[in-house]
């Protein structure tokens, strides 16, 4: 799940200018759920996603102001996996809460690599990151990691994924990127710098290269042998950021792609909250691409993977058994 990237900012999508050739592929390959929704901001979608329940039961309904943490009864996905025989590995942003008892490892999650607050760089991150070669939390310890932030996760990520290669895994890869500040190598920028069409270069271009390790990820899986059986899915967290200029809440991009979509980010629009989802899984026949049109939302992922898995779902907490 890459945070801030909305529907439009995809070749396969429509865009015009960005190139997303791994993404591409994985849309030519995949179920497609055309009509898919989240919240509009960062903290909610987590929430859902991690729970299958509405933010506002979870507790988790804001980015801010003391409501980005899930009651500490709600089970989440990876308390359902991990009781169920799974290695459990969550990678990259978090954004459900820095400290006990409401960081990753502390909701399930047995492997992590992450970093605080909303964004890297943000006020409860480690000082002086800057998504490049920063400190990032390892199972409760702060490590230094070389590279680019992005690189970084999907590398621990495929570092998780052979480590568990012969064993039953799930495992979250949510990144950072393409969340201001729009920072990513100049390489990545440069086919989109000088561009009047482009609204953010550098939001491209971060775009572009978690395309890259997009592609690097599914080479890394098939490596292993384990691209048949492996339920992939790769959605965005909220409508886009910088992907077009816009006049307000509720217009269309002035400048950039947004499929048609009026609202951005924060919008109760469209463009605020329909974005992409695409599942891969070609053992369980979910391949060769197919548009779904009927209505779904990050509150169906948890039940949905449960049921492909055959995990009995039981999403009761002790305040829905009170009532």
């Amino acid at each position: 799940m890459t945070d801030d990237q909305g529907y439009g900012d995809l070749g396969c999508h429509g865009n015009p200018i960005l190139k997303t050739p791994n993404l591409d592929e994985l849309y030519r390959e995949s179920i497609r759920f055309t009509d898919f929704h989240v919240s509009p901001f960062c903290t909610p979608t987590r929430a859902a996603l991690m729970t299958g329940n509405h933010p506002g039961f979870t507790g988790a309904y804001r980015t801010s102001s003391g409501r980005t943490m899930m009651h500490r009864d709600e089970k989440t996905i990876a308390n359902l996996f991990g009781d169920n025989g799974y290695a459990t590995g969550m990678v990259g942003k978090w954004h459900l809460g820095d400290n006990a008892p409401h960081r990753p490892q502390d909701r399930g999650f047995q492997d992590v690599v992450w970093h605080r607050c909303g964004g890297v760089g943000q006020a409860s991150d480690y000082w002086g990151n800057d998504y490049f070669d920063d400190t990032y939390e390892r199972n409760g310890k702060f490590e230094k990691f070389e590279g680019y932030c992005t690189d970084v996760w999907f590398r621990e990520g495929m570092r998780f994924i052979e480590e568990n290669k012969d064993k039953p895994f799930f495992l979250y890869l949510p990144t950072n990127a393409p969340h201001g500040p729009y920072l990513v190598p100049p390489e990545w920028t440069k086919p989109y710098a000088g561009n009047r069409d482009v609204p953010n270069p550098n939001f491209y271009g971060m775009i572009a290269n978690i395309d890259h390790n997009m592609g690097m990820l599914r080479e890394h899986l098939t490596k292993l042998g384990l691209a048949e059986n492996t339920i992939l899915i790769f959605m965005t967290d909220n409508g886009t950021a910088g992907g077009g200029k816009f006049r307000g809440l509720d217009s269309e991009p002035l400048v950039g792609f947004n499929a048609g979509m009026r609202g951005k980010k924060s919008s109760v629009y469209d463009g605020g909250h329909r974005v992409p989802f695409f599942i891969h899984w070609p053992k369980g026949d979910l391949n060769g691409g197919k548009d779904i049109r009927a209505l779904a939302a990050h509150i169906d992922v948890l039940p949905t993977l449960a049921d492909l898995c055959d995990i009995p779902c039981r999403m009761i907490t002790s305040r829905t058994a009170s009532r």
